[in-house]
């Protein structure tokens, strides 16, 4: 019961990041989900958490941290929910973050 709750909520997790992304990135995403991807999500997913460790690199950031969390959780039962309420909690925070911006703009641009 609780391991379909903490499916849903991947599940909601990762429909928020397929709508923020591009296109190009969206399918990739949608193909690493696929149940037959698994040998590749392990490692990309422990890859991006690693590669997180070097921040301070410029063509490497944090945010590969929970991008290879949400990848291992997938496959990880126990993961699931707490990445997924961590996902959803950045989601709103960059969308809240993103209206504030436009905001922003759009009284500059009236003056």
């Amino acid at each position: 019961m609780a391991d379909d709750e903490g499916k849903k909520l991947l599940d909601r997790a990762f429909d928020g990041l397929e709508r923020e992304t591009p296109d190009r990135l969206t399918r990739a995403i949608r193909w690493v989900r696929s149940p037959e991807s698994r040998w590749v999500r392990l490692p990309l997913g422990i890859l991006f958490i690693v590669a997180s460790f070097f921040w301070f690199l410029p063509v490497i950031g944090i945010e590969l941290l929970p991008i290879g969390l949400l990848l291992i959780a997938q496959d990880v039962p126990f993961l699931r929910r707490p990445v997924a309420r961590f996902m959803l909690w950045l989601e709103e925070r960059w969308v809240a973050l993103r209206r504030r911006y436009r905001n922003k703009r759009a009284r500059s641009a009236k003056r």
